[in-house]
């Protein structure tokens, strides 16, 4: 099993205003790489939200020395072009701030192949009453870190899909999203 987990947080609730990426790379099945970066959002876009400050803790002090996002593409864009696919918790959120961000530096890439945690726990795990990152990571008893701290929630989502692909019996990402697709459809007729 192999794929690329990812993470953003942002400092207000435009999807351009990247605080910080998180990603973990799994290959064989076991986690290779983890780690994060803090940056400062895109020109445009780096007024810190108080409610987001609140969510993830960092703030425009925080990241005052860091690099700028765009400084942080030429290694964002290596990670994500490693030909594995791209897995993140709530998808629909981390796609659109990748594209969002890049956009605002002028940047685009194309993520063909990505898929979502949330997703396929809501499909595989119809138990649980909330599918968010700490519900499913409870279920599973794994260890969640500093939750909004974006290598901690990527390396989350990296255990949930492992743990997800063992629930479903499947040996790639491939055959994991065939089974929450099969069983989505059987669901909804």
């Amino acid at each position: 099993m192999n794929f690329t987990t990812i993470d953003f947080e942002t400092a207000n609730p435009n999807y351009a205003s990247v605080c910080a990426i998180g990603w973990t790379t799994v290959r064989d099945g076991r986690i290779e790489q983890q780690g994060s970066w803090l940056c400062r959002p895109p020109a445009g876009h780096r007024q810190f939200n108080s409610r987001n400050v609140q969510i993830h803790g960092i703030s425009a002090a925080t990241v005052a020395a860091e690099p700028t996002f765009e400084d942080r593409i030429p290694d964002l864009l290596a990670l994500l072009s490693n030909g594995l696919p791209v897995i993140a918790h709530n998808a629909k959120f981390d796609m659109n701030v990748l594209r969002q961000a890049l956009a605002a530096c002028s940047r685009s890439h194309d993520v063909a192949t990505h898929y979502c945690t949330m997703e396929w726990s809501r499909i595989l795990l119809p138990e649980l009453p909330k599918h968010r990152l700490p519900n499913v990571c409870e279920h599973y008893d794994i260890k969640l870190g500093n939750h909004h701290e974006a290598g901690s929630d990527a390396l989350a989502a990296a255990k949930i899909a492992l743990c997800l692909a063992k629930t479903a019996g499947a040996a790639t990402i491939a055959e994991l999203d065939a089974t929450a697709t099969r069983r989505r459809y059987r669901h909804y007729g």
